[in-house]
């Protein structure tokens, strides 16, 4: 996660080939990945130049949505990867039954957790955080509990856990910093909630970059794209005293298709500079990999988050149901 979809315009199998008889790799995945600027473009072409394939990248409406279309089509897939999964939505993933190990050489991975994960590969990841607008707010809270006590006047944008990762990331981040404390917490929060969009980018682009908001729930990445690209440091994230919660994004190869082998070549493709070059930029993230030198300078100015909130995405699983429960009564007294 990061700079996410310009539109959701770009829709399903934005990179079909004409090639008649190469094989074809199907993927599951998000807007963003897939835009004209996102690290797809880039990333289909380097890897049909290694795999004499035809990668056909699938864009669903959301990360959330991958997962909703693998259970809807079961067996039936047509998909033989998916990428774009978290580590709050893989558990329940791998639950339906429909993903296979990856066979990965994971040594190469660099991440701020330890990852021993047999069916899922990491691609990049992130911290959760809420992006503001210098022009419109000076002095952000410095840590949740601030934000949660600010004046009601202090509007803030967020997303929908049921449609959205960030979402389902703010869920879990307030759940690990206050426990059984997080239904009153979220009440105390509701104020401040100009509105809570289905996904990532109807806020950010449609509301925020409007200035409809001075604060965003976004990604400490987030500032290095309007540094890097849009040659401003007009947004920045609030970095918070309890830390910041983890997401990583992974892919997996789907269990019932005929190119498995051609999947795993891709997976492996994924934690090899050729593939991870185009994450820091494109999608905004920090790359799964030490990228040395070629990591854009932007990054060293991001915040550094002293501590990680992180639950095993077993725990995400098991409790996932009541913790959005719990939110939606919160939201709706």
């Amino acid at each position: 996660m990061a700079i996410r979809a310009l539109s959701f315009i770009i829709a399903t199998s934005l990179f079909c080939s004409t090639t008649a008889h190469a094989s074809e790799l199907n993927i599951y995945t998000y807007p963003s990945f897939v835009a004209e600027w996102g690290p797809g473009p880039a990333i289909k072409t380097a890897f049909e130049a290694r795999c004499q394939c035809v990668v056909n990248f699938v864009a669903l409406d959301s990360s959330v949505d991958i997962l909703q279309r693998l259970r809807l089509e079961g067996d039936s897939t047509e998909a033989d990867l998916v990428l774009g999964l978290d580590n709050g939505t893989m558990e329940a993933a791998r639950k339906t039954g429909l993903l296979d190990s990856h066979d990965t050489d994971l040594t190469a991975l660099e991440l701020p957790i330890d990852w021993q994960d047999e069916t899922f590969v990491p691609y990049d990841w992130g911290y959760f955080a809420f992006v503001y607008d210098t022009e419109q707010l000076s002095s952000p809270p410095q840590s949740m509990e601030a934000l949660i006590d600010a004046p009601d006047d202090l509007k803030i944008i967020i997303q929908d856990p049921r449609t959205s990762t960030p979402g389902l990331g703010l869920l879990l981040w307030i759940r690990h910093i206050y426990g059984e404390q997080a239904p009153e917490k979220w009440q105390a929060l509701k104020g401040k909630i100009l509105t809570t969009t289905k996904s990532w980018s109807d806020g950010y682009f449609s509301l925020f970059m409007n200035g409809e908001a001075p604060m965003i729930l976004s990604y400490s990445t987030s500032p290095a794209y309007h540094m890097a690209i849009d040659n401003t440091e007009r947004y920045q994230a609030a970095e918070f005293d309890e830390g910041h919660y983890l997401q990583v994004e992974v892919a997996a190869v789907v269990a019932n298709s005929d190119q498995q082998a051609l999947a795993r070549e891709f997976l492996a493709f994924m934690l090899t500079p050729a593939f991870q070059n185009h994450i820091p930029l494109k999608n905004v993230m920090y790359p799964a990999i030490d990228l040395g030198d070629d990591m854009p300078e932007v990054f060293d100015r991001l915040i550094e988050p002293e501590t990680t909130r992180y639950f095993p995405p077993a725990t995400v699983s098991a409790n996932r149901r009541a913790w959005v429960d719990e939110w939606l009564n919160a939201m709706t007294r």
